[in-house]
């Protein structure tokens, strides 16, 4: 077998031009390929991370059927021990109220419609940085404040400024008459212009009082460290509570538009990917059949004065697999510090295509990702067209006439 390894190295340096250019062809493919596919993948998990920790979290309990009738009488009952056991359950990672509904907010003759979030301070902070979007005035201090944090487009369009008193009106719990004045602590400033004419924010126990509903909650967010880790604690969840009671669902069922533009978008890299491969593969291809070519009177020779057709093709086999991996492993090396350079200096985009990034909360800024994954999954495609391209040789020598081989 050693014996084989050398002959077959020896081989594929015996017309060193054909290696090098077969070698660097395969190796600027598998350099697109890994640095496409890492781009794309850091890209869409930044884009992900930013929209789920802009507000979403990578999962949400809510009552059963609250999600698709999102009404304050579908809210939970919070018992002091609620947060802790399902806290518990999930491995003691924070769990994050938040009693959400629609209200009218007016100064003066101007009214407009509004959603109502009551938050804990501290633990709204943590899983979405509320308090670094704050533009003017302060975060909240407790969550008993008597006060609102209200979005930019918002007070743009009541004319409000921080210090001033917001009207709310709305139905509460079980239909109760839900009204207040409260005074404007804060200004916060969103990306997405949406954001910034909807949101006003109150701390929880103000809200709870504000709605008629004391001691509820309609959204149960789970703060995660990553998308893996969500999947593992819904499916905690899932096991444990009730479904009669309790819903719960991760980060792509709370936001499926945009998990299905990623895999749209997957689609298309992987096309452009395998339209890049198929023109490699002809290349190799090329290869094969050249070297095939000169070498029949060789074959004829050696087959003639004894050789077996099984060790001569398992020679031919290892010399294509030597070709190719030398082409994977040189395309691995070159990709490697391009990856690493674009990781630890992101591609920033600016001007219209920075605002447009902004609209929607997200950071205009695509990191590639360094995944051993990324790389090796192209290797394996490399050697996977690698064999396929040795079927030729191998079915030529099995079928070589050596008389008419070294006649030609």
């Amino acid at each position: 077998m050693i014996k084989w390894l050398i002959l077959a190295w020896r081989n594929i340096w015996r017309n060193k031009r054909r290696t090098l250019i077969s070698a660097a062809s395969v190796a600027f493919a598998v350099l697109f390929a890994i640095s496409m596919s890492s781009l794309q993948k850091g890209g869409w998990d930044r884009m992900l991370n930013n929209v789920v920790h802009f507000y979403f979290g990578y999962g949400q309990i809510h009552a059963a059927g609250y999600w698709d009738e999102q009404t304050i009488d579908r809210s939970l009952e919070l018992h002091p021990d609620t947060l802790a056991a399902l806290s518990a359950l999930i491995g003691n990672k924070p769990v994050c109220p938040r009693l959400e509904s629609f209200a009218l907010a007016s100064t003066g003759p101007i009214t407009m419609g509004v959603l109502v979030s009551g938050i804990e301070p501290a633990a709204e902070d943590s899983l979405t940085d509320l308090a670094e979007r704050v533009v003017a005035g302060r975060y909240f201090d407790s969550v008993a404040e008597e006060g609102v944090l209200v979005a930019k487009g918002i007070a743009d369009e009541l004319g409000l400024e921080v210090g001033d008193t917001m009207v709310l009106m709305s139905q509460g719990y079980h239909g109760v008459t839900a009204a207040g004045k409260y005074p404007i602590t804060g200004l916060v400033s969103f990306g997405s212009p949406d954001l910034n004419k909807l949101m006003v924010f109150m701390p929880l126990e103000t809200a709870q009082y504000f709605f008629g509903a004391e001691g509820r909650a309609t959204t149960l967010v789970l703060q995660m460290a990553d998308a893996r880790e969500a999947k593992v604690a819904v499916a905690t969840l899932r096991k444990n509570l009730d479904p009669a009671i309790y819903e719960v669902l991760d980060w792509e069922e709370l936001i499926p538009d945009l998990v299905s533009a990623r895999g749209l978008d997957d689609a298309g890299n992987n096309i452009m990917i395998g339209i890049l491969y198929l023109i490699i593969a002809f290349g190799l291809f090329g290869t094969v059949l050249m070297m095939t070519k000169e070498r029949e009177y060789e074959f004829g020779v050696l087959i003639a004065i004894g050789m077996k057709r099984r060790l001569l093709t398992g020679v031919v086999w290892v010399e294509i697999l030597f070709l190719a991996l030398v082409g994977a492993v040189l395309g691995m090396v070159l990709a490697m510090p391009v990856v690493w350079y674009f990781h630890v200096n992101p591609i920033v985009f600016t001007g219209e295509m920075a605002r447009a990034y902004e609209q929607y909360g997200v950071e205009p800024i695509i990191p590639t990702v360094v995944e051993a994954r990324i790389f090796i999954r192209q290797a394996m495609v490399i050697f996977g067209m690698a064999i396929v391209m040795a079927l030729y040789p191998l079915l030529k020598i099995a079928t070589l006439s050596p008389v008419q081989s070294m006649r030609h």
